[in-house]
């Protein structure tokens, strides 16, 4: 019985159909009684107060056509209804349920890339469906290099990270975007899911209907956006006063990036993209790489001014550990600081710090790497205007220490409350 009760729970859609299936078969039944009542008894109808269409049969014929048409026409409507929704709707009413749950969660735009703005979207996926990520475009190194350079296409690696986060978990499609060919055979360290966006936006002619038609393929709870579908490239002035091109050119040149910028320096973002910042209830930049998975996103014009134009909390997420290349030394205000002196300065409310304990262990590891646990100098960050939100988000795993996604997801959602 509790299974097909489930399928009344609010939000899903059917329960309204239900009702108007019920009214039907009453509207009917009660018209067939008078009807029973008009040809055969007169007493009948005196008993239902209904004595004055004994003289006027005529008219008494006329209602229950009408009731009898009436109600045929909302109990096929609603069986009709109830059948559609069955085919469209294969999933069990506890998936549903989930589902209409997510759909009444916060609206939360992600901005960034590379492992961390998955990590992120991971989490929330537990708690709302309107997620929307918002993808740099800059990545050249790897696979999505190689795919960039030899068929004219954006980088599709952190878009498939992202469609993977947000997908379901236990689906193979999933685990099969994320399959790695192995070395030989001219396939080696491509991922399928970079190839099936590759092929999709070959046959389709667009890299976003590509995207567009994988979330899909995926049943991703939320939206994936690339930030921008031009051609773009980070550069960089290193502290040296070197210049360097491309992702990848700067996370090897071993020398901290000064100032970062995109040729072309006008790139468009996607409408949508913009419009999920503006409409969000929530929009979270990182965490992630600062100066290649981050940055590129706010390097767009339009993209800060959005920010400025949004009513949302705006939320950067700094790193637990710093990054050797990009930001060796950083504090937590240090941070922030890069990002006002690329356009953001006064878009930033909140700033969340991880206060997880990292064991020494780690940290003698990370620090043999030339890395080691982000200081977080709190008054320094008050002066640049934000809040500062001490929370235990991070966690250690195979000698490394990451956000967790459930307790940064947690976190953040705490800030809307």
């Amino acid at each position: 019985m509790r299974r097909y009760l489930d399928w009344l729970y609010p939000g899903i859609g059917l329960k309204r159909w239900v009702a108007v299936a019920v009214l039907g078969v009453v509207l009917l039944a009660s018209t067939v009684i008078v009807a029973v009542g008009v040809v055969f008894s007169d007493r009948l109808l005196g008993a239902l107060a209904l004595d004055f269409l004994v003289e006027r049969r005529l008219a008494a014929v006329v209602l229950v056509l009408d009731g009898l048409v009436v109600g045929a026409l909302l109990l096929l409507l609603a069986l009709r209804r109830i059948w559609r929704f069955q085919r469209s709707n294969p999933e069990t009413a506890s998936e549903l349920r989930t589902a209409a749950r997510l759909a009444r969660g916060p609206r939360i735009a992600a901005v960034g890339g590379g492992t961390g703005l998955a990590a992120l979207l991971g989490g929330l996926k537990h708690h709302s469906s309107n997620l929307t990520a918002i993808v740099t475009m800059a990545d050249d190194g790897g696979s999505s290099g190689l795919l960039r350079r030899h068929m004219g296409m954006p980088p599709p690696g952190d878009i498939r990270n992202c469609l993977v986060a947000l997908a379901d978990d236990e689906s193979l499609m999933s685990r099969l975007f994320q399959y790695r060919f192995p070395d030989g055979g001219g396939l080696e360290g491509h991922s399928f899911g970079n190839l099936f966006v590759a092929a999709l936006a070959e046959v389709t002619g667009d890299f976003e209907t590509a995207v567009r038609e994988s979330t899909r393929v995926l049943k991703v709870r939320g939206r994936v956006i690339p930030s921008t579908l031009e051609d773009v490239v980070l550069h960089a002035q290193l502290e040296d006063g070197a210049r360097v091109s491309g992702e990848s050119e700067i996370t090897a040149a071993e020398r901290l990036p000064l100032r970062v910028w995109l040729e072309p320096a006008g790139a468009d973002p996607l409408p949508e993209a913009l419009g999920a910042l503006e409409g969000a209830d929530l929009v979270v930049l990182g965490p992630g790489s600062l100066y290649t998975s981050i940055m590129p996103n706010l390097l767009l014009p339009q993209v800060r001014e959005a920010l400025k134009a949004t009513r949302a909390w705006v939320v950067y997420v700094c790193n637990v550990m710093t990054q050797p290349g990009e930001t060796d030394g950083y504090t937590a205000a240090d941070h922030l600081d890069a990002l006002y002196r690329h356009g953001v300065a006064g878009m930033v409310d909140v700033v969340v710090v991880s206060d997880t304990p990292v064991s020494a262990e780690l940290v003698a590891s990370y620090e043999a790497a030339g890395s080691g646990p982000v200081p977080i100098d709190e008054e320094r960050l008050q002066a640049l205007g934000v809040r500062v939100v001490h929370a235990d988000v991070a966690a250690a795993g195979g000698g490394v220490v990451r956000h967790d996604p459930e307790r940064l997801a947690t976190a953040l959602l705490e800030l809307l409350r």
